[in-house]
């Protein structure tokens, strides 16, 4: 088959002819009816001469290539021929309009609506779920939960008789775990005595849970606080402990309770320290006092109560070292500084934290019994739990020691230095 242009179909030629016909006897009968003054008939015959006129005009043409085309049984067709498509669009009005003015015998072709292209609706991304506080919290003690719990279950799944090597065994993982020598010998002795089904390893759990609750309730968790006047907390521990970054995470949440916070950077000796604490202060929007470097701490302790006394703020955090460049040892220049709140605010400072890398485990608790013998620490700030396997530090701390451990870290996020609770961080240990 040679080269070949699409006819006209015959009967659209017809539709034209009539089309072109019945326009003009619609002017005329429109011509007609305005001479006369019958406004509704001139409506009626503008409104179906619309409709023609738009049949009337030259359609649209698409060229498309030849190729695309070509049909089985077909031959011939070059790919630089073009074919004419004839594409019609008309409304439902126009479609309506032409059929009331089509005369009988006539029928005038309307072409169907393209299909509209409707745009697939977006996938909305699902924000993602916000964990809990429980949640963050099991997280965080991750790799103490497989250290203590975990390494028990694994015991117990061996499947064999529970006896006195299988509770030795078990003392050996609580040792591990940093809940202190005296207090897993303490504990083995007790599920000893006092669990009467030791071939059921769920209850030698529940037991361990129960008792280690009861050790972490037993001094009280909760911070103090007075009822009046600034509320100072005194902030102690070696340098590396993370208690710069306490100090700025404990000042955020005071902040967002609406509160005035007031930061005194009593660590006059570290170098940068100053400057560490001054970016925190603007992190989480609380004031810092300081003085230059190598200033005697207990002035700037001073200067900041003062100053909060006069500007009414409520939460006053003091920074202090971690480590003297001088003669001056350091517990003593803690205690100078400890007199010095008392004399401005009586009763300062309302809490004595001492922060403790949990990592470090057993020289954790070394590090309270020093700071604890020297100034009277009152509660315990225990971080980085996130990235260590032995969390039972908590439990060795509490028991041995009888110091509360008021706040934990279990994360870099603000909202990860948390309220100290027993129950809850048990049952983050135990719960499936």
């Amino acid at each position: 088959m040679g080269l070949f242009k699409r006819k006209k179909d015959k009967r659209i030629e017809d539709i034209s002819n009539w089309a072109r016909d019945y326009l003009e006897e619609r002017r005329h009968r429109a011509s007609e009816a305005e001479r006369s003054g019958d406004v509704e008939a001139v409506t009626t015959v503008i409104a179906a001469q619309d409709a023609v006129q738009e049949i009337a005009l030259p359609q649209e043409i698409v060229e498309a290539p030849a190729a695309a085309l070509q049909m089985e049984g077909v031959e011939g067709i070059e790919e630089d021929v073009t074919m004419s498509v004839l594409v019609e669009e008309v409304s439902a009005d126009q479609e309506a309009a032409v059929e009331e003015a089509a005369p009988p015998g006539v029928e005038v072709p309307i072409a169907e609506e393209p299909p509209v292209e409707v745009e697939p609706q977006a996938v909305l991304e699902e924000a993602p779920i916000k964990p809990t506080l429980f949640q963050r919290l099991r997280s965080g003690l991750t790799k103490t939960r497989e250290g203590l719990v975990g390494r028990m279950d694994q015991l117990f799944s061996l499947g064999h008789k529970i006896d006195s090597d299988t509770l030795e065994e078990l003392e050996e993982i609580l040792i591990e775990s940093d809940m202190g020598v005296q207090q897993s010998l303490s504990l083995i002795q007790k599920i000893q005595e006092e669990v009467q089904d030791l071939q059921d390893p769920e209850k030698i759990k529940a037991y361990i849970r129960q008792e280690m609750t009861g050790i972490l309730q037993t001094n009280g968790y909760a911070l103090n606080r007075p009822d009046q006047g600034p509320y100072v907390i005194m902030v102690v521990g070696v340098n590396g402990v993370g208690k710069t970054t306490t100090i700025g995470k404990l000042a955020w949440r005071y902040v967002q309770q609406g509160e005035q916070v007031l930061l005194a950077a009593g660590d006059t000796f570290r170098a940068a320290a100053t400057e560490q604490l001054e970016i925190w202060g603007g992190r989480v929007g609380a004031d810092v006092v300081k003085h230059k470097s190598g200033a005697d701490p207990s002035a700037v302790v001073f200067d900041a109560l003062k100053a909060a006394q006069s500007r009414g703020t409520q939460v006053v955090i003091a920074d202090t070292a971690g480590r003297l460049h001088t003669k001056i040892n350091l517990m003593e220049e803690l205690k100078k500084m400890k007199r010095v709140m008392a004399k401005v605010i009586p009763g300062a400072p309302h809490e004595i934290l001492l922060v403790l890398d949990a990592t470090t485990g057993q020289n954790a608790l070394s590090q309270a019994k020093t700071f604890h013998e020297a100034i009277g620490v009152t509660g315990i700030v225990l971080t980085k739990l996130d990235g260590t396997a032995k969390g039972g530090i908590v439990t060795a701390i509490v028991g041995e020691l009888g110091l509360p451990v008021k706040l934990i870290g279990i994360g870099e996020g603000m909202e990860d230095l948390r309220d100290f609770e027993p129950e809850e961080f048990v049952g983050a240990l135990f719960d499936e």
